[in-house]
């Protein structure tokens, strides 16, 4: 399954290659704080409990050949939805750390400057 940086997604939101950038966060977090340019579908409950239905039914919102970053909390249940997206035939990726991750790499922090590092390595 396809992973994508935050700094990566930064670079492409700056070149001009803008991705799909699909938040599955309930509303009111999505509100609280979100991606410049991201469309809200507040799949995540749904997904976390193992219904990809609400999220299938939401297909038609996602432009079909775009590239699609799919942005949750942390990361894991956009696993999910990028898996959905994937076998739906979407080329989409997860970014990694989700809105923490991305919070972290706007802010500079020392943990997102560490998985960085680790992320290199790999």
């Amino acid at each position: 399954m396809s992973t994508i940086r935050p700094d990566e997604l930064d670079e492409r939101l700056e070149s001009g290659s803008e991705p799909f950038v699909l938040d599955i966060r309930p509303e009111s977090a999505y509100e609280s704080g979100a991606i410049d340019r991201s469309h809200n579908v507040p799949v995540y409950d749904d997904l976390r409990n193992g219904d990809e239905s609400s999220l299938r039914d939401s297909l038609s919102t996602i432009p079909g050949g775009a590239d699609v970053v799919v942005v949750c909390k942390m990361g894991i249940v956009a696993k999910r939805a990028t898996a959905v997206l994937t076998a739906e035939g979407y080329d989409a990726a997860t970014l990694a750390g989700g809105m923490s991750g991305w919070r972290g790499y706007q802010k500079g922090s020392l943990g997102y400057r560490l998985r960085s590092l680790l992320w290199s390595l790999r």
